[in-house]
């Protein structure tokens, strides 16, 4: 079942929003290439919520064990915090959930760390451009289909690819409701788009093939061929507006 919601909802979404962007800023802020593991990253982040008044939405969800999932070079997603430290030349995915008052909030970045290639560059920069296509098309009359064909559509189109195996998502009262959101299909394909819809869009967008697999630890998801990942993710709402991004900072907000 989708639930829409009211505009008391969204705005109480944007506040844990708000929340989680400022986690994100304070988390790139916070990296010093050769020393910051990936659990100094989750430490602080705990602390971070905390103090903001704000619960993680990942802690537990499905047994999952920490506060925020950290991503490094091949891996994609759900990365977990640990010992291994953050070097000059890597990008690391950081993606950030937070429940306050009972809402929900999920974003996600990936971060170049020192100096990296101009291929690597060029790539967050367009897989970033790949979410934005996506959310354009998150708008009343549209399908989910629209959504996941402009961001494969944009991905492939600069020679990359898209996940298929791993989703975005409904969010809101809990951190995954219905629809799902696949970062690829047809268009006008899928669940039709209404306002006061709120969808978890996050492309996993690989330099090199769409093939995933998930580690030991039963979390961590690298790519197969063991090139690169990135992975953008923003919360939006549906509005008869337009996409609105509620995991903006205000300062960024149009």
């Amino acid at each position: 079942m989708i639930r829409i919601k009211t505009a008391e909802d969204i705005r109480r979404m944007r506040t844990a929003g708000t929340v989680v962007a400022r986690t994100i800023e304070d988390l790139r802020n916070s990296l010093i290439p050769g020393r910051t593991t990936t659990e100094d990253l989750d430490r602080l982040a705990s602390r971070l919520l905390k103090e903001r008044g704000a619960k993680s939405s990942f802690r537990g969800f499905r047994g999952y064990p920490k506060t925020i999932c950290v991503a490094v070079n091949e891996e994609v997603v759900h990365g977990i915090p640990g010992k291994r430290v953050i070097n000059a030349g890597d990008i690391v995915g950081v993606d950030v959930g937070a429940a306050m008052d009972g809402y929900h909030a999920d974003a996600a970045t990936t971060l170049a760390v020192g100096e990296v290639t101009e291929r690597v560059v060029r790539f967050l920069d367009l897989s970033k451009q790949a979410l934005m296509a996506g959310i354009e098309q998150a708008v009343p009359g549209n399908r989910i289909g629209d959504i996941g064909h402009a961001i494969q559509e944009f991905a492939e189109k600069h020679g990359y690819s898209v996940v298929r195996d791993l989703v975005g998502h409904g969010i809101g009262f809990t951190l995954h409701e219905e629809p799902q959101v696949p970062n690829y299909g047809n268009p006008g394909e899928g669940i039709l788009l209404r306002e006061g819809m709120t969808l978890a869009i996050e492309p996993m967008v690989n330099m090199g093939g769409p093939e995933v697999q998930t580690l030991s630890d039963g979390w961590t998801c690298v790519t197969r061929d063991g090139m690169v990942s990135a992975h953008f993710e923003h919360t939006v709402a549906i509005t008869a507006d337009g996409p609105d991004i509620l995991t903006l900072l205000p300062e960024d907000a149009p």
